[in-house]
């Protein structure tokens, strides 16, 4: 049985299963920002749904979006340049991509289905 997680219980959780992951240097690459990823959703048995890079008001930026328990959906970014992980639910977030979170799971059930 899937226990949906409370909302800020969730970006609690992560948040302080972070601190020892976040990379130290300047410019943060690809591989380093899926490394913190992945760590990050293991602490919460979370799914990696899709990451990217992205420029958010002129800044690169570092994205993802993962599943957690039954449909609920994290988006977690990180700027390029180096600094700290954020962590957030798709539906509080106001990330232009947290919106293609939910239809990006989706997609996939549908092409499980056809499978």
């Amino acid at each position: 049985m899937d226990v949906q997680l409370d909302e800020k219980a969730l970006e609690s959780t992560l948040a302080e299963s972070l601190d020892d992951l976040t990379p130290d240097s300047k410019t943060v690459s690809d591989d380093e920002f899926a490394e913190v990823v992945g760590g990050a959703l293991e602490a919460v048995g979370g799914t990696l749904l899709f990451k990217m890079c992205v420029e958010n008001d002129g800044e690169g930026q570092h994205v993802a979006a993962a599943s957690v328990g039954n449909r609920q959906f994290l988006l977690l970014t990180l700027p390029t340049a180096g600094g700290a992980l954020k962590v957030e639910t798709a539906a509080r977030s106001s990330n232009p991509v947290a919106g293609i979170a939910a239809a990006y799971a989706g997609l996939m059930d549908a092409f499980k289905a056809a499978a």
